[in-house]
């Protein structure tokens, strides 16, 4: 039987491509995903708690009382916030903003 040149060419590239299909690894139909892993070791982020610092309303701001402030509300950081000055729109539940009065008179402690 002869095979012309052409039709050799043609069934061995053929006969390579069903090859190569069978070496491709395909998904198992009957896997389970397997589910992402939760870290349950890493502590919880800090959050702020304005609630707790409430009491400062009304009362005159100095540096002085920022630590406090901070510390009694679990906040990372604190943003001093006066009339007129401007603010990211960023959240941060990590963080206490304080808003002054144009007297430096605290008017309101809010987290975000």
């Amino acid at each position: 039987m002869m095979i012309a040149k052409g039709h050799m060419k043609r069934l061995s590239s053929a006969l390579a491509v069903l090859l190569l299909a069978g070496c491709s690894s395909a998904p198992s139909e009957t896997a389970a995903p397997t589910p992402p892993t939760v870290d349950q070791t890493a502590p919880a982020r800090p959050t702020c708690d304005a609630s707790a610092v409430q009491y400062a309303i009304g009362a005159p701001f100095d540096e002085a009382n920022v630590e406090t402030l901070e510390a009694q509300s679990g906040a990372n950081q604190v943003r001093v916030l006066r009339p007129g000055s401007a603010a990211t729109m960023d959240y941060r539940d990590d963080r206490l903003n304080i808003h002054l009065e144009s007297n430096d008179m605290i008017e309101a402690l809010r987290c975000g």
